[in-house]
């Protein structure tokens, strides 16, 4: 049974980001449907799989980190502009019956993702 899973951890303050709004949309041509929208808990991951079984199919998607809110909430940056808000991962399913994992490392600077086990 394939599913699709993610967590989020601050590498500033090496730690989970617990609070971190997350969106996960399914692509298809110019179409963004929202298929999901949780919240990481205190341990920077979601309190379930973002899809599985039957409801994770084949096809891109793409998730939404709210960071920015994240980030201003943890002190790690002001109100004005930020260099880093929402970011979008967008990624392909090609075997719905697999495990993708969609890890995302934040720092008020910079990024990074993989694919996790």
């Amino acid at each position: 049974m394939g599913r699709l899973s993610t967590h989020v951890l601050d590498t500033a303050r090496g730690r989970p980001a617990a609070g971190v709004r997350i969106m996960l949309y399914r692509i298809s041509g110019q179409s963004h449907r929202k298929v999901k929208e949780v919240v990481t808990n205190a341990d920077g991951r979601t309190d379930g799989p973002m899809l599985e079984g039957d409801k994770l199919e084949a096809g891109t998607y793409e998730l939404v980190f709210c960071a920015g809110d994240y980030l201003r909430a943890s002190g790690q940056v002001g109100e004005g502009i930020l260099f880093l808000d929402e970011i979008p991962i967008r990624f392909g399913v090609p075997d719905a019956g697999q495990h993708y994992h969609v890890p995302l490392l934040i720092s008020a600077f910079g990024y990074s993702t993989y694919r996790g086990s």
